[in-house]
């Protein structure tokens, strides 16, 4: 259970959250605990649904947002994230079962998203100290400037939620996967 209360529905969310809850609901045909959750302050909503949306709409594909989703959520131990991601990197980037555990593993099958991976990793592990060297290498695998500052902003993105689901202990309501064997 929650720390604080998931509302059950989108009626039992302040009246602010509810127009974007809505927006959430004709998008995914339903509206995942997160946002239920994250609905219980309008301005953080708005915050992660702006951020999320514009993101969205930028040169990562998919795909790699999801690797990226997934390396994240490995490194902060978010249970909430990894069943999200696994199911969203299955059925909406379509990722084979061998790439997700990659990406869990700060990996990639691709050996061009490998890099995103990596770097994405090494933000996380050094909160963001990275070197120039790191910058470069990314850049040397064919990614744009653009495509540099995506990175750094999805892996804030990821461990905005990351953080939300794991101080908050929201109720996963996607298929839960398991502990990566050592």
């Amino acid at each position: 259970m929650s720390r604080i209360p998931t509302p059950a529905t989108i009626d039992d969310t302040p009246n602010a959250s509810r127009p974007l809850l809505n927006n959430v609901q004709k998008m995914l045909g339903s509206v995942p605990n997160l946002f239920r959750i994250v609905a219980t302050s309008p301005a953080a909503l708005e915050g992660y649904l702006s951020l999320n949306g514009a993101l969205s709409k930028g040169k990562l594909n998919a795909a790699t947002r999801e690797r990226i989703a997934l390396a994240v959520g490995e490194l902060n131990q978010c249970g909430y994230c990894l069943a999200a991601h696994t199911y969203l990197g299955t059925n909406v980037a379509k990722l084979t079962g061998a790439e997700i555990e990659a990406n869990r593993r700060g990996a990639s099958t691709d050996a061009k998203a490998e890099v995103a991976v990596r770097f994405a990793v090494d933000i996380v592990q050094k909160r963001g100290h990275v070197g120039a060297q790191a910058v470069e290498e990314v850049r040397q695998a064919g990614y744009s400037d653009a495509e540099i500052v995506e990175i750094v902003t999805h892996v804030a993105l990821n461990t905005l939620t990351n953080y939300v689901n794991s101080v908050l202990d929201t109720t996963i309501d996607f298929p839960e996967v398991n502990k990566l064997a050592a």
